[in-house]
C-alpha cells in the first residue's frame, strides 16, 4: 500500500479511534463543531443554488450544482467540524465495544442540533442579506422549488433516498481518511459528493438549510411567482412538511452510514479478523 494512503484495514481502525475520540469530546465542543458543520454545508448549498438555478437543461443543472456543493463537506473534513451524516460511522467503535450505543446516540443528537442551528443561521443570513433577490428573484424562486420538491416526497421515497445519500457521503468521509495529504482528501471528498448531488439524494443536514430557506422565501410573493409551483405543492411547505421530510431522511441516513458502510466494513476487516484469531487459538489449544 502506498505510503500516501492507508490500507482498508488501517482505515477501519482509524475510523474506530476517531469514533472513540468524538464520543469523548465535551458536549459544548461537539455542539459548536456541529454548528460549524451545518454552516459549511449550508454555504455550499447556497453557492450551488446560485450557480445552477438558471440552467434549464436538467443534467447540466445537476452537474453545475455538483461542482460547487462539495465545498461544504471539504470544509468539514479539512477545517474540522462535526457532521451528523459522517458521525454515523461511530457505529464502528460501537461494534468494537469501545463506546456504547448510548454514547453514539448522545453524540448524534448533539451534532444534529448543532447542524440544525448552523444551517438555520446561514439561511437567515442569506435571506436577511437579500441574496435571494439575485437574478430578479429567480434564486428565491429556486429555493422554493427545491424545498417544495422535498416536502412533497413520500415517506418511502425520502427514506430510501436518505439511505442512498449516506452510503455515498460516508464513503467520501471513509475515503478521505485513506489519504495522508490535502490533495488526496480533497479528491476523495469531492468526487463522491459530486455524484450524490447529481443523483439528487436526500441529506438531512443539507435539507435543514434547503427547507428553512424555502420556507423563508415562501413569504415573498416575488419569489413565489418565480418558483412556478402549484398552490397544492406550496401548501405542504410548512413546519409539518419539514418534519415530514427530515424524519425519514434522517433515519435513512443513519441506516446508510451506520449499517451499510460502518458495520459492513467493521464486519469485513475487524469481525472477520477476530474470528480468524479465535479459530487459530482453538487449533493451537
Amino acid at each position: 500500500m502506498s505510503k500516501n494512503m492507508l490500507s482498508p484495514l488501517e482505515v477501519t481502525e482509524y475510523v474506530e479511534e476517531v469514533g472513540v475520540k468524538k464520543a469523548k469530546n465535551k458536549s459544548i465542543q461537539t455542539l459548536f463543531l456541529g454548528i460549524l458543520a451545518g454552516a459549511y454545508i449550508a454555504l455550499g448549498a447556497f453557492g450551488s443554488a446560485v450557480a445552477s438555478h438558471s440552467v434549464t437543461n436538467f443534467g447540466l443543472q445537476k452537474t453545475v450544482a455538483g461542482l460547487v456543493f462539495p465545498v461544504g463537506l471539504l470544509l468539514v473534513l479539512i477545517c474540522g467540524a462535526e457532521l451528523f451524516t459522517g458521525n454515523c460511522l461511530l457505529s464502528v467503535a460501537v461494534a468494537q465495544k469501545r463506546i456504547s450505543i448510548k454514547d453514539m446516540a448522545k453524540n448524534l443528537l448533539i451534532v444534529f442540533i448543532g447542524n440544525f442551528i448552523g444551517t438555520v443561521l446561514i439561511a437567515f443570513l442569506v435571506y436577511g442579506a437579500g441574496l435571494l433577490d439575485f437574478n430578479s428573484g429567480a434564486v428565491g424562486g429556486y429555493a422554493i422549488k427545491v424545498a417544495t420538491g422535498k416536502v412533497n416526497l413520500t415517506v418511502s421515497q425520502a427514506l430510501f433516498s436518505g439511505i442512498l445519500c449516506n452510503i455515498i457521503v460516508c464513503l467520501a468521509v471513509w475515503g478521505s481518511y485513506t489519504a495522508k495529504d490535502i490533495s488526496g482528501k480533497v479528491l476523495m471528498g469531492f468526487i463522491p459528493i459530486f455524484v450524490f448531488i447529481i443523483s439528487g439524494f436526500e441529506h438531512c443536514v443539507a435539507n435543514m438549510y434547503y427547507l428553512t430557506i424555502g420556507l423563508l422565501a415562501k413569504g415573498n410573493p416575488v419569489y413565489v411567482e418565480a418558483s412556478h409551483q402549484t398552490a397544492e405543492k406550496l401548501a405542504n411547505l410548512n413546519v409539518m412538511g419539514i418534519i415530514h421530510n427530515l424524519i425519514p431522511v434522517t433515519i435513512g441516513n443513519i441506516i446508510g452510514g451506520s449499517v451499510l458502510i460502518g458495520l459492513t466494513y467493521w464486519f469485513i476487516y475487524k469481525k472477520s479478523e477476530k474470528n480468524k484469531e479465535i479459530i487459530k487459538e482453538n487449533k493451537v489449544a
